[in-house]
């Protein structure tokens, strides 16, 4: 039950069960995930997985990255994927890239489609965690101080020669 044989089989890249987002749960924040994703609650960010299921119940209002994805419930956010599948009860506004599309007659989709390949995909993918790697090392790293800043006296303005006009009538006078 407890065996080396189990641990050795959890590592050997057998898969292992999806992270389930539940219907009554909502997430605000990104999610990363090396592997299945299935939403069947709300998030809030932007998901980057290798497999995401946003099932009927599910939305999720964010950047998505992933090698599959498909979609039953509502996204309101670009999807970039290798492979993208629309069911009959699909709702996404928003931008798709992808290699591959399945598109159910009956889906709701507001957005563009643009075709690329798969490299692009994965790139696009690195990018997102490129950024999210970025955005935690922020949050990490320790307020920055203030600037103190350099205090100057406001420069005094050159005064015009200021000659008074006279007129011919005051001339003579």
């Amino acid at each position: 039950m407890f065996s080396k044989a189990n641990k050795s089989n959890a590592s050997s890249g057998r898969r292992t069960s999806p992270s389930i987002i539940g219907a009554d749960c909502t997430i605000t924040g990104d999610i990363l995930s090396q592997g299945e994703v299935h939403v069947d609650g709300r998030v809030d960010g932007d998901v980057r997985c290798d497999m995401l299921v946003v099932g009927p119940t599910g939305t999720i209002t964010g950047e998505i990255s992933a090698d599959l994805v498909r979609v039953l419930g509502s996204v309101t956010g670009q999807i970039k994927a290798r492979s993208v599948e629309l069911a009959k009860s699909a709702h996404v506004v928003g931008d798709i890239s992808h290699d591959s599309l399945s598109i159910e007659a009956g889906a709701f989709v507001e957005g563009r489609f643009d075709r690329i390949m798969h490299n692009q995909t994965t790139e696009a993918a690195k990018s997102l965690t490129d950024r999210n790697a970025a955005g935690q090392a922020l949050l990490a790293s320790p307020p920055a101080e203030p600037k103190a800043e350099a205090k100057s006296e406001p420069k005094a303005e050159a005064k015009k020669d200021e000659t008074p006009e006279i007129s011919p009538a005051a001339a003579t006078a």
